[in-house]
């Protein structure tokens, strides 16, 4: 199993154990509202964490799971880059977990993976999201017109961030 420490989290590579914890997260109304899901979130979990194309990661602090991370990556060698998505439980939300959390895996995008460029693409009206991205130092690059549906059955917009490793704020 492998394991990136930050400052205040700790990453490890998400496991079938941790589905239960990432389910009940993923079902905080908060979570919900932004990462949508069908009745068996626990399926959808366990589907995500076996899928070979996106690595996922719990993130801890202390002993407990608080959230996941995620990446994948386009391999074309003339598009190469990667792409990060999170979750936090509302309860540790305004920690500086989350920010943590994208820096500590954003290094390891850049430093051991060779990713020069790196994506993330919150919902436009998600200002905390785009705050802890900033801070990592993500740059909006554009909105994304009616990019995913909501709750409510509407298109939503998502703003696409981007960052090159020279301007990864460490």
């Amino acid at each position: 199993m492998k394991v990136l420490r930050g400052k205040l989290v700790e990453l490890r590579t998400a496991v079938g154990t941790d589905v239960p914890a990432l389910a009940a997260i993923r079902a905080t109304p908060e979570v919900r509202a932004r990462w949508r899901g069908g009745p068996d979130l626990a399926a959808e979990v366990a589907e995500d964490l076996a899928a070979p194309d996106v690595h996922c990661w719990t993130v801890r602090y202390g002993d407990a799971v608080v959230g996941m991370i995620q990446w994948h990556a386009e391999d074309e060698p003339d598009y190469r880059h990667a792409g990060i998505d999170l979750f936090l439980d509302p309860a540790v939300h305004g920690r500086g977990l989350g920010t943590d959390a994208v820096r500590t895996l954003a290094a390891h995008l850049v430093d051991d993976l060779g990713h020069h460029r790196l994506v993330i693409d919150p919902a436009a009206d998600n200002a905390p999201a785009i705050r802890c991205y900033e801070k990592v130092g993500f740059r909006p690059v554009g909105v994304m017109r009616q990019y995913e549906r909501g709750a409510d059955g509407t298109w939503h917009d998502g703003l696409l961030m981007d960052l090159l490793a020279a301007e990864l704020l460490r």
